[in-house]
């Protein structure tokens, strides 16, 4: 098995929301595959200290992922409603009456920035597409470029951009989907089906997302087309994880898929574990203010939530295949992920020689 980035075809997702640990993104790279780190939610300073953290940890290749965002506004109405509808919720975790808060994400632009001057090997995008002038830049500064698609036709826009890689996104990954092509719902293709339309569609490699937890996931991924896998939450049971205990412990007893999409937390729809949150947030779920607004508007819920060890008002983000969760160090993982699929690949062509 053989990746041009890595010695092994795997990748760790970018998981915002404290995740993907220097140390987790180190570990993954250091045995082999590409750690991620989710830059989105640092302030610049902070996603400069990660880097040059992880910079101290490895000398392998590790990719920094950030979300394209368009600016996005909301009159002093809907907002004032959009904090209300969250009161009885801030209430039971006592916590006084939302407030509209400074910012509602960091800045983009000014992120980007730290990406061109500090140069990580490989640099990630979701929720819309990367201009080609600042993919270009990218190049310059020797980035490789992976571009997310849930959709053949995102993945030529990607590729016509200038991206180095796909990540076919299918519908059973965790956490937010990457769609900037036409509704959500349209692009909910599960991974085994897009991932062949998509390498059928485009030049460059294609990374397969959603769903994939173990080596007969990536022996599937990799007969279908992939040149590598990417895998959320397969490593967030990891002990380098920077997730709550308590949400490890949730995903290690997941038991089937108690999995829904919501758009409820951030405005932005995305794969996570049921909970009480989303079952009383989900009569408004078309009316929540789109991401980041929703997503800042429940921050301070999330954090008091964490802090008092409140599942139901988490945000738990999943795959579809979390049942499938184990707690390995993020390094014995990937070497057990790499002895699994050759030997589902030895099986395989066992199977066609019978």
């Amino acid at each position: 098995m053989a990746f041009d980035l890595t010695p092994h075809p795997i990748i760790q997702a970018p998981m915002a929301g404290g995740a993907t640990t220097p140390e987790l993104v180190a570990a993954v790279s250091n045995a082999g595959g590409l750690g991620s780190l989710a830059g989105v939610m640092l302030p610049p300073e902070r996603l400069r200290e990660e880097i040059q953290k992880i910079r101290t940890l490895t000398d392998r290749p590790f990719n920094v992922n950030l979300f394209v965002l368009k600016p996005v506004q909301i009159s002093p109405a809907e907002l004032e409603t959009a904090l209300k509808r969250l009161e009885p919720i801030r209430a039971e975790l006592g916590l006084p009456p939302g407030k509209p808060p400074v910012k509602f994400s960091e800045d983009f632009e000014a992120q980007l920035e730290v990406l061109l001057e500090e140069k990580p090997p490989v640099v990630s995008f979701h929720f819309d597409l990367l201009p080609a002038p600042q993919v270009e830049r990218l190049h310059q500064a020797g980035c490789r470029v992976i571009g997310t698609a849930t959709n053949v036709a995102e993945a030529l826009a990607w590729q016509e951009a200038g991206a180095d890689y796909i990540s076919a996104q299918g519908a059973e990954a965790g956490g937010h989907r990457g769609t900037f092509i036409g509704p959500f719902e349209h692009s909910m293709t599960g991974t085994l089906a897009l991932l062949p339309q998509v390498v059928a569609a485009v030049k460059v490699p294609v990374i397969a997302a959603g769903g994939i937890m173990d080596g007969r996931g990536i022996a599937a991924a990799l007969l279908l087309g992939a040149s590598a896998v990417q895998m959320g939450t397969a490593f967030l049971t990891c002990p380098e994880a920077g997730i709550h205990p308590l949400y490890k412990e949730a995903l290690l007893h997941t038991q089937g898929d108690p999995t829904v999409v919501t758009r409820t937390f951030s405005g932005r729809p995305a794969r996570g574990l049921r909970n009480a949150f989303i079952e009383r947030m989900q009569p408004y779920e078309a009316l929540v203010p789109p991401y980041p607004i929703q997503n800042a508007l429940t921050a301070e819920i999330r954090q008091a939530a964490a802090k008092a060890g409140r599942l139901e008002f988490m945000s738990l983000w999943a795959g579809q295949a979390a049942s499938l969760c184990r707690s390995l160090p993020a390094a014995v993982l990937v070497e057990t992920l790499v002895r699994e699929t050759q030997e589902a690949l030895r099986q395989m062509e066992g199977a066609l020689h019978a």
